[in-house]
């Protein structure tokens, strides 16, 4: 007797198994998201006790400690930025990348690197000042300037994320060596890594200073201007983390994780204050070359100059 099994190898009994699997693989990278999702959403929780926790104190004029907060808000987005790198990265060795899962992380990033890091930068840096400044009006004009400004990296961030959708093979304005990997803008996660590194560097204790709070506007601007520019970042994806000996990198992974669990606040505002300058260094380094050795005119130019 002929066994039914054989007779159909689509349905074979050993090949049901690594279909499942394989089905079952395209929800961990979903789950990253989701995670994403999770802390965004508690940085923002956590903006509003803070910012409650702050309006109590003024309003019945008690002394007291700078609440942990702002500070917990910049460690979800902090580790948000962490598994939003880990989920794409996932689905890409795993070949489980799907229309849905480039959707979702898409909008999980408007929450998580938009929204939350927008309301954290507002709260923290323009709801509690007032020393050192004798007109009142000058408070009032810096915190409505600075809620603008927060919502300027929201909408930056957003339109940094539909260019990223839309585009196919984006060209920057100050295109690197062939061959290299980087990102055309500032991305959003780093740029809401930029606003939770400088929270955490002064462990969530809001600025109370207005010359404090308008250098932290002109940082917010620049975020936001970095997002939507055509300038290059570095994107980290040309590190082969399929190496059989990655004996460097897990060196220097491990002293980057000993340095931050140590060393956070520093080694954090460092890295986050660093890649965000490093994009307007390579900006002027090809202005500055551009200058020196300028293109060749092009067949129009030299038509209407002859």
């Amino acid at each position: 007797m002929e066994n039914p099994i054989e007779q159909s190898p689509g349905r074979r009994v050993g090949d049901q198994r690594p279909r499942r699997m394989r089905r079952g693989m395209y929800i961990l990278p979903s789950m990253f998201t989701a995670a994403n999702v999770l802390l965004g959403f508690f940085a923002v929780l956590q903006v509003i006790h803070g910012t409650i926790a702050h309006a109590i104190a003024l309003a019945t004029h008690t002394a007291m400690q700078a609440p942990p907060h702002f500070d917990n808000a910049a460690k979800a987005i902090g580790f948000a930025v962490l598994f939003d790198g880990l989920d794409g990265r996932i689905a890409r060795m795993t070949g489980t990348t799907s229309d849905f899962g480039r959707e979702l992380d898409s909008l999980a990033d408007v929450i998580t690197f938009g929204i939350a890091p927008a309301l954290l930068a507002w709260a923290w840096g323009f709801n509690q000042i007032g020393n050192g400044s004798p007109n009142p009006d000058l408070i009032v004009t810096l915190g409505r300037a600075g809620a603008v400004a927060a919502f300027l990296f929201l909408i930056a961030g957003a339109s940094r994320l539909a260019r990223f959708n839309i585009s196919v093979n984006p060209q920057p304005s100050n295109p690197g060596r062939p061959g290299k990997k980087y990102f055309v803008g500032m991305p959003i996660p780093a740029g809401a890594g930029v606003i939770a590194a400088v929270v955490h560097y002064f462990g969530g204790d809001p600025l109370d200073r207005w010359p404090l709070a308008l250098l932290w506007l002109v940082v917010i601007v620049t975020v936001a201007y970095l997002m939507v520019s055509t300038w290059r970042f570095y994107s980290f994806k040309d590190i082969n983390f399929n190496a059989r000996q990655p004996a460097r990198l897990v060196v220097v992974l491990g002293l980057l994780v000993a340095a931050i669990i140590w060393f956070s606040r520093p080694v954090l505002f460092v890295i986050a204050l660093t890649y965000m300058l490093s994009g307007i260094f390579w900006r002027l380094h090809w202005l500055f070359r551009r200058k020196r050795n300028p293109p060749p005119p092009t067949y129009t130019e030299a038509s209407q100059t002859s």
